[in-house]
């Protein structure tokens, strides 16, 4: 069990620091992620890049 809970913690931390590299590259931005204002405040629901990159992670997970 804490095996897992370290893993889903050092996942967590990579995909923060892999964020703004991926911004750049234009995950996020992708047709498809949502980006909408509700009383002021910013919501962001990234469909496409969340499929995108779990397919990618899938193919990784196959080929090793």
């Amino acid at each position: 069990m804490i095996r897992w809970v370290l893993v889903v913690f050092l996942v967590l931390l990579l995909i923060q620091g892999v964020t703004p590299w991926l911004g750049k590259l234009g995950f996020g931005r992708l047709p498809g992620d949502l980006r909408f204002k509700i009383f002021g405040k910013e919501f962001f629901i990234p469909l496409t890049t969340t499929l995108i990159l779990s397919m990618v992670c899938a193919l990784i997970s196959r080929v090793l």
